[in-house]
């Protein structure tokens, strides 16, 4: 790699945080050039921008936290045709033996981008995807809400005075929060059988709000799911959820995953080798997206159900010796080659929007 750059190459490495970035320049074989320290601002950008290409060509840029802390610069340095990469932060043992500063990280992302080490291509943020995930995100966080607050509810109506305990107790959640929405508290909350109807009416209030929040963003996130991933919503078993966590988690650009391996190991659907000596066994991948492994896990149960194809395949393996979570395995990397598949030719197609 080395003995391929031009006489005035060089690789920079960004350690990225919420008010300031740390930028680092090295040569070809990793030796220190200079370093210094922006604001997360676009002027900062691009002043960064402007002080890398003082230094030479540019070959390469490791950024750290490309979809958090340096998603604007990664955004800023994409559009000016550098080459972004992914660096992830130092290990443990790194970091004892060299110690921890923003210089120290700046130039080991360089190092990584320099050396090859650092290859992975960052999400580019810019088309419906990204939009796709920014409603996810608040989606979520409405669902997490609402069952707090129901948690709440069923809490405060076994704790109620009675008889306001037995008019609520037997009833489904949906029946329950209905009847306190019909609660009528006095005016004296001093007293624990009004302040009870009044919190029981206030949180069915909010579950209620949260549920028709939840049912717009979820009308709106069909459509979009359905705009960027036409292919993949068509597979059997792939539903709105599912399809959505996995177009987050490939990104508008999914070419950069190179290979359907790439894709399945991302998901952490490929298997791991642990081999040694005489024994020769792979093990089942902790890593990856942990979000889309269960996207995975849930398209391979409802085709386990409902797939005459898959069941088929079960029964097959099953009187093979198979156990059921070994099947289930399999099924998720089959899946996850049929959902590459249906990415990159959505993808290539230019049904997802990158403006």
């Amino acid at each position: 790699m080395v003995d391929q750059q031009p006489e005035n190459a060089v690789f920079a490495g960004v350690d990225t945080h919420t008010d300031t970035h740390h930028a680092a320049v090295v040569d070809p074989l990793g030796r220190p050039l200079a370093d210094q320290e922006f604001p997360t601002t676009t002027q900062g950008y691009r002043a960064l921008l402007t002080w890398l290409i003082t230094f030479g060509h540019v070959q390469a840029v490791g950024v750290e936290c490309t979809g958090s802390y340096g998603a604007g610069l990664t955004t800023v340095l994409s559009a000016a045709d550098l080459i972004v990469v992914e660096v992830n932060a130092p290990d443990r043992g790194t970091r004892h033996a060299r110690g921890k500063s923003d210089p120290i990280d700046a130039y080991a992302a360089a190092r990584a981008a320099a050396s090859g080490r650092a290859t992975a291509i960052p999400k580019s943020h810019t088309g419906t995807v990204e939009a796709l995930r920014q409603l996810r995100v608040a989606r979520a966080s409405a669902i997490k809400a609402r069952t707090q607050a129901i948690n709440q509810l069923i809490g405060l109506r076994v704790t109620a005075p009675e008889p306001l305990r037995a008019s609520l107790t037997g009833l489904t959640r949906k029946a329950l929060v209905k009847s306190c929405l019909r609660l009528r508290p006095g005016v004296d909350l001093s007293c624990p059988a009004d302040a009870a109807r009044y919190a029981l009416r206030q949180l069915a209030r909010r579950i209620r709000m949260l549920t028709e929040e939840i049912d717009e963003v979820t009308e709106r996130l069909t459509v979009l799911t359905a705009s960027a991933g036409p292919e993949l919503v068509a597979l059997f078993g792939v539903g709105t959820e599912t399809a959505g966590q996995l177009l987050v988690t490939a990104g508008d650009n999914p070419e950069r995953l190179r290979t359907e391996a790439a894709f399945a190991a991302l998901c952490g659907a490929a298997p791991v080798p642990a081999s040694s000596g005489r024994t020769d066994r792979h093990r089942l991948s902790r890593g990856g997206d942990r979000q889309a492994n269960r996207a995975l896990h849930m398209i391979a149960v409802v085709r386990m159900r409902y797939c005459p194809r898959t069941r088929a395949y079960v029964a097959r393996r099953t009187q093979q010796g198979l156990t059921k979570k070994d099947i289930i395995r399999c099924l998720k990397r089959f899946i996850a080659r049929e959902v590459y598949r249906a990415l990159t030719r959505t993808h290539a197609s230019g049904t997802i929007s990158t403006t």
